[in-house]
């Protein structure tokens, strides 16, 4: 892991702090630590300090550290805002990247499946979003950015109802506070990740299917863990300063996907292997 980001100023963020949960893995891990070398003071949480740990190891600039908690608990979530204001005094960024869900046909979830899921996705957002807007960014005068990350494609997500349900109602609610909160200037925005080559998705999903995931992507790949944070870092600069209430979409045109194009290509069912389309 660099020091120096391969496209933003070091000092590009500096004198900001953020929040960042989910940060033990995946693409959280690698937007703290691009948040970090841009000059970001990053506090990452998640429910086991170990991986969080992992992820503050990675970062040579000492800017990143972990706070154990359970965005499902309020209790929990209140005292990180809490500790994160007596430490740094204020809270510029808000990142909601924790999230999970599992892949089954809609009639085998099970109600208490259905519950975790919902209670993850949109509650733990609420609880965060909701805290760290109440206690830092509305009473400090200061206004603030919250990006909270959802799920590409928008069309239905077959095998996943929940987590689809769940990020639908995430959308909707960035929206809806990036209208009641302009007057506090906090600005919101949902950040739809397409598929992306994480640990998680190409060692925990069928093998089946995630050798398939590429002929679905117009642009015949996934992205990059790397390629999601610059996004975050870009948008919690200046640069990103009018951006508020939209879902940005990052999936390689996947929500827009019809089938292969041109038609004749429809015919050639295997494609071409997503192991010779990724980036070296």
């Amino acid at each position: 892991m660099g020091v120096e980001s391969q496209l933003f100023s070091a000092t590009l963020l500096d004198g900001q702090v953020a929040i960042l949960t989910g940060g033990g893995s995946g693409l959280g891990r690698e937007t703290a630590l691009e948040l970090a070398r841009c000059g970001a003071r990053v506090v990452i949480c998640g429910r086991r300090e170990e991986p969080l740990l992992e992820t503050v190891a990675l970062d040579p600039r000492g800017l990143v550290e972990a706070r154990a908690c359970d965005i499902r608990e309020e209790r929990q979530v209140d005292s990180m805002v809490e500790e994160v204001l007596a430490r740094h005094g204020q809270v510029d960024l808000l990142v909601n990247n924790a999230g999970g869900q599992f892949l089954a046909p809609a009639e085998s979830i099970t109600p208490k499946g259905f519950r975790t899921v919902i209670r993850l996705n949109v509650e733990g957002t609420w609880l965060v979003t909701h805290a760290v807007a109440t206690k830092a960014m509305i009473p400090g005068g200061r206004g603030g950015k919250v990006f909270s990350v959802t799920l590409s494609p928008h069309n239905g997500m077959p095998g996943m109802a929940h987590s689809g349900a769940a990020r639908a109602a995430v959308e909707n609610l960035m929206r809806t506070l990036s209208v009641e909160w302009a007057r506090f200037d906090i600005r919101l925005l949902a950040l739809a990740a397409g598929q992306f080559e994480t640990k998680t998705l190409l060692t925990k999903y069928p093998q089946a299917i995630v050798e398939r995931i590429g002929h679905s992507i117009p642009l015949g790949r996934m992205g990059t863990e790397q390629e999601f944070a610059w996004l975050v870092a870009y948008l919690a600069s200046p640069a990103g300063d009018f951006f508020s209430g939209a879902v940005i979409t990052m999936d390689g045109a996947r929500d827009d996907w019809l089938g292969p194009w041109p038609p004749e290509q429809a015919a050639d069912e295997q494609g071409t292997p997503l192991s010779e389309k990724r980036r070296s």
